[in-house]
């Protein structure tokens, strides 16, 4: 099992401050792996979730619902979906009715890419928990929130 003060060759003045240097430790770990992961398949995680997303909802959604349902709160969330569409994974669907309103939607290209990537990307990064403690990271997770 690997320790996080060893790892970055620091100690604490509290378990608090430690557990929170250990999440932002943490996070930029799973981002750095993901980032790896993506790499081949010429998007990022942001790009990802956008797919999936819009894979998921199975009809065309406003830019505004995907930037809300992202994981991460993009503020760069369109040119996201700009590199997206200029590989034509996504399209965008410019209302009949008001010029200012853009639908976005999901490609046959954009789906034939989501089901080329494994489905258990994440898997490696939990195998360490059994799934009671990813259980009880979860909850602990959600009550620092």
């Amino acid at each position: 099992m690997g320790d996080f003060s060893k790892d970055i060759n620091s100690k604490f003045p509290n378990n608090r401050v430690k557990a929170l240097l250990n999440i932002i430790y943490t996070a930029s770990w799973i981002t750095s792996y993901q980032n790896d992961f993506f790499k081949p398949y010429g998007i990022s995680p942001q790009q990802y979730n956008i797919l999936r997303i819009l894979n998921g909802a199975k009809e065309p959604l406003n830019v505004q619902v995907i930037k809300d349902r992202m994981l991460e709160r993009a503020p760069n969330a369109t040119r996201l979906m700009d590199k997206l569409c200029a590989k034509d994974y996504i399209k965008r669907l410019p209302s009949e009715h008001d010029r200012r309103v853009v639908k976005i939607v999901i490609t046959n290209e954009g789906i034939k890419l989501l089901k080329s990537i494994p489905h258990n990307i994440n898997r490696d990064l939990l195998s360490n928990l059994s799934e009671e403690e990813a259980e009880q990271l979860s909850n602990l997770l959600d009550k620092m929130r």
